[in-house]
């Protein structure tokens, strides 16, 4: 089986499987963040964001089955070490196509707590179901996947890509992905959803839109931080984005850094782009007047940033809809 390290460690040498043994580990701190959609019709849609269910408030009894299973995780999954929680935060929100779980699960133990927070993001999952089901037999899980985790020997992880939602069928994508897929990639840049402190709405909002281009999406969570704001976007030029969507951070506050991030990386700027993306609000939102939105290129790679309001977001994407495919053909030096 090769290496200790390279082995199944729920897995003994002869093939049985058995709970690893961490007496050995030293206690640390260890935190880990999950995530679930449950894809559901309009009407249950509807009736969640009204709170008509009748069967009653889905979203608390949802968030309270959560937080409760995470206790339950050794029962569950045997191989499971019980452990000590020492914190527990769902977020649950109601998107137009669903309803997004996302969980924080904090331990100071010696193993890691990755299944715990998985099990409340998949739980909560299961009794949104349980609630709608009487309108939308179809609801379904569309994923549920661990986000991130620190600490432990195995350091901190992070996901950088995300699962399409498909409300209507279980079934693949209906859009072909290749090797030619263009690739969009996506920021987040927020320090209070960076930590866990709340879900990210718009970067799953941007993905979910550029999915529905026919593009494949590669995901990035950064803080407020003109390092990681750089290297998150150096890293997707390098994957083969064609196109960079940055969102948050575009504000007057003294944590808004995105556009002193990004302008000297960029090799030209797009100042017609830049003034619709601006404008696209103003009149919408008092904050539009304020919004400091560039576009512009790194080589043959476009960025647009937008701000981290999801109304914000919709608008900047309705601008970038009329232009995209005008882009991807000029950044390919295709003909006028």
């Amino acid at each position: 089986m090769g290496k200790e390290s390279d082995r199944l460690t729920h897995v003994t040498a002869a093939g049985h499987v058995h709970m690893v043994d961490v007496a050995h580990k030293a206690v640390t701190e260890r935190i880990a963040h999950a995530s679930s959609f449950v894809s559901c019709n309009t009407e249950a849609v509807r009736l969640l964001r009204s709170g008509e269910l009748k069967k009653g408030d889905a979203l608390a009894v949802a968030r309270v089955a959560a937080i409760a299973s995470v206790k339950k995780t050794p029962d569950l999954i045997p191989l499971c070490h019980p452990i000590a929680i020492t914190g527990v935060k769902v977020e649950i929100t109601v998107q137009d196509e669903g309803v997004h779980t996302q969980t924080r699960v904090t331990t100071t133990d010696r193993t890691g707590i990755e299944m715990e927070a998985l099990t409340a993001a998949t739980t909560a999952a299961l009794n949104i179901i349980d609630m709608i089901k009487a309108v939308d037999r179809g609801a379904h899980i569309s994923y549920a996947r661990i986000d991130h985790k620190a600490g432990g020997r195995s350091g901190e992880w992070t996901r950088t890509s995300t699962p399409p939602v498909d409300s209507k069928t279980d079934a693949p994508p209906t859009q072909p992905t290749t090797k030619d897929t263009p690739v969009v990639g996506v920021v987040t840049i927020s320090d209070r959803s960076f930590t866990g402190e709340r879900p990210d709405h718009t970067g799953p909002a941007i993905t979910e839109h550029v999915q529905g281009w026919g593009h494949l999406v590669d995901n990035r969570l950064t803080p407020d931080d003109i390092t990681h704001i750089r290297t998150a976007i150096t890293d997707l030029q390098g994957a083969g984005a064609w196109l960079i969507i940055t969102t948050g951070g575009t504000g007057i506050t003294s944590r808004d850094l995105t556009p002193q991030a990004v302008t000297p990386m960029l090799s030209t700027t797009l100042p017609a782009l830049t003034n619709a993306l601006q404008n696209s609000g103003i009149g919408k939102a008092p904050g539009a007047l304020l919004s400091r939105s560039i576009a512009g290129l790194i080589d043959r790679t476009a960025v647009v940033t937008l701000p981290g309001s999801p109304h914000a977001v919709r608008d900047g994407l309705a601008i970038l809809d009329t232009v995209r495919e005008h882009l991807h053909s000029q950044l390919a030096d295709a003909d006028h």
